[in-house]
């Protein structure tokens, strides 16, 4: 007996799902769909070094839960690149009751990523490289020694190679946001005649 067969959505069920839901919508460019795709991909190295300090045995339970949620956290922050181009950017998804198949309102979601990507920008695209060259921490401490980045050989290149692709959280998301604005602006939404919930 499927798992289909049983009320719950099998493999193959949740792959369409998750593809109808998150295909681009019609007037979506190849570079915005592209760049959207690649936000998440941008903010994971800074998770990947992070999460094995959850696991240092110097480390006790509350900050072990706070690298692992702020890594969890940031990814998620980072998934939401692709609502400015998919369908669930556009239209509320099934699963919410009172909103399912109604048009998202261009503000609510154009007013966050904006906010998103001048607090992104600010942080890691300038004042970060800023305080990293100074060596200053961004509340403007001087850089303890051992902090990371601080030292050198593999680890300092490790650690700027996981971090230095942060840089380009913001102006991304900048970017698609304007992107996202001028398309519902410009021409009537792909859902206006008929809308179906995800």
């Amino acid at each position: 007996m499927s798992c289909g067969s049983l009320g719950t959505p099998g493999p193959g069920r949740l792959r369409t799902m998750w593809k109808a839901a998150h295909e681009p919508v019609p007037g979506v460019p190849v570079w915005t769909r592209r760049l959207a795709y690649s936000v998440p991909l941008v903010v994971l190295p800074s998770g990947v070094w992070r999460l094995p300090a959850a696991f240092d045995s110097g480390s006790g339970a509350g900050e072990r839960l706070y690298v692992v949620m702020l890594s969890v956290v940031s990814e998620l922050l980072a998934f939401t690149a692709v609502g400015l181009v998919a369908r669930w950017g556009e239209v509320f998804p099934g699963w919410l009751p009172g909103l399912r198949g109604r048009r998202v309102p261009v503000g609510s979601a154009v007013v966050p990523a904006a906010v998103g990507a001048t607090v992104l920008t600010a942080l890691f695209s300038l004042l970060l490289p800023v305080t990293t060259v100074m060596g200053l921490t961004v509340r403007g401490d001087e850089l303890p020694p051992a902090a990371p980045g601080q030292g050198t050989g593999i680890a300092s290149v490790w650690f700027y190679s996981c971090y230095t692709p942060l840089v380009l959280w913001g102006p991304m998301l900048a970017v698609l946001t304007v992107a996202y604005w001028r398309r519902r602006r410009r021409a009537p939404s792909w859902n206006d005649t008929a809308v179906h919930p995800v």
